[in-house]
């Protein structure tokens, strides 16, 4: 099978040939091995994790503290096309790189195609459901949710219940997605509109999405910037398509001022799951997989579950009774949800199919582009948009 493109491959044949003296070491050994070898290293270099994501600022630095090792965080703010993007343009500028990614999962099997990652299986790979992992260990994945309304209550008093109460007049210029069209949140919030008004085919669903907004546009209700926690707090956007795990790690912050109410529609509900890979051109190769292996212990998958996300061990951990017991009933709630709420979890190749209607077709049927708002004028100290760039958490 051809991994990467010609002009892909010569660029990166250096690279290339670096990686090889790897591919013995492509499952898990001895982790005092590994942890030797990633000390040397002394370096991670992580991307697109800002740190109220899923509690990821705790992740990385318990990682930092346990092992000794430095991490950077390039570009909190980054989408999973960038990411991709980075892998790329890295290797051919010589610029500082990532050493692993965290993408939504149809931005993984293109960049397996392409020759952007090399396989690793962490030492719990078995206990990874088979339908979310690459068979070869390029990807697999980490943690999912589920996509809700996040309101500010302040602003709107009668709470849309579903996907259908968005085209209200009452909620002219509030709504907005949480990403570009670039990043996984978004397109997977157009997909997952499309799908409450048609579960047919994927096709259906991503081009009812692409009609749903057009209309949502016309309307003026849909608001076409990147909405964030700024935009919502201020009222500017005070509706976000937005992952759950996201929504509630708000509500917790601001603790009622503003009141955050999230909603889980009533139907379209869809499950997203993103996925952890190693770049086939790490800087840090052993500092990323011993990541890997921070990842996926019982530590961190109950760290994201913390932060709010389910994360992709966590049939296991419940068998196994690691679970904590004050935790078991926020297991039980979140199953409870999702029955009652019926979430779909679309195949990676239904999400990569969708992706394709969805970044094509917006253009020429909802007509118009999502970009960072710039700021209001600073009322004072109690701003909280300061710069007038997208701020992290910006949607992977």
């Amino acid at each position: 099978m051809k991994r990467c493109s010609v002009a892909i491959c010569l660029a990166f044949k250096p690279a290339v040939l670096a990686i090889l003296a790897f591919a013995a070491a492509a499952s898990a050994g001895p982790i005092d091995d590994l942890t030797a070898a990633a000390n040397k290293e002394g370096q991670l270099n992580v991307i697109a994790l800002p740190r109220d994501w899923c509690g990821f600022g705790g992740i990385i630095d318990g990682f930092e503290a346990k092992y000794g090792i430095t991490v950077t965080e390039l570009r909190p703010e980054a989408t999973s096309e960038d990411q991709i993007e980075a892998v790329k343009a890295g290797v051919q500028s010589g610029s500082q790189r990532p050493d692993v990614i965290d993408v939504g999962v149809s931005f993984a099997p293109q960049a397996k195609r392409d020759g952007l990652l090399q396989p690793y299986k962490v030492s719990t790979w078995d206990t990874i459901p088979d339908a979310v992992k690459d068979a070869d260990g390029h990807w697999y994945g980490d943690y999912y949710g589920v996509l809700v309304f996040e309101i500010n209550a302040d602003v709107v008093s009668r709470l849309p219940q579903d996907w259908a109460d968005l085209a209200r007049p009452e909620y002219r210029k509030s709504i907005a997605l949480a990403g570009k069209l670039s990043a996984n949140q978004a397109v997977m919030g157009v997909f997952a509109a499309g799908r409450s008004v048609t579960d047919r085919n994927v096709e259906d669903a991503a081009k009812q999405g692409l009609q749903f907004f057009a209309d949502l546009n016309r309307r003026g209700n849909f608001v076409p910037v990147v909405g964030d926690s700024d935009t919502l707090v201020e009222g500017r956007t005070p509706i976000l398509i937005r992952w759950e795990y996201l929504a509630l790690g708000d509500r917790d912050r601001f603790a009622g001022k503003p009141r955050i109410e999230i909603v889980r529609p009533r139907t379209g509900v869809v499950a997203g799951v993103y996925v952890q890979a190693i770049s086939a051109f790490a800087p840090h190769p052993n500092a990323a997989r011993l990541w890997m292996e921070h990842l996926y212990s019982d530590e961190t998958q109950l760290a994201w579950l913390r932060g709010h996300c389910e994360p992709i061990r966590v049939e296991d951990l419940a068998r196994r009774g690691v679970v904590p017991v004050d935790w078991r009933k926020k297991l039980q709630r979140l199953e409870r949800d999702r029955d009652a709420s019926d979430p779909a979890f679309p195949s990676v190749e239904e999400q990569e199919r969708a992706r394709e209607i969805i970044t094509k077709g917006w253009s020429g049927i909802v007509g118009v582009e999502i970009k960072c708002l710039p700021p209001e004028p600073d009322p004072g100290p109690m701003s909280f948009n300061t710069t007038g760039t997208c701020q992290p958490p910006i949607p992977q």
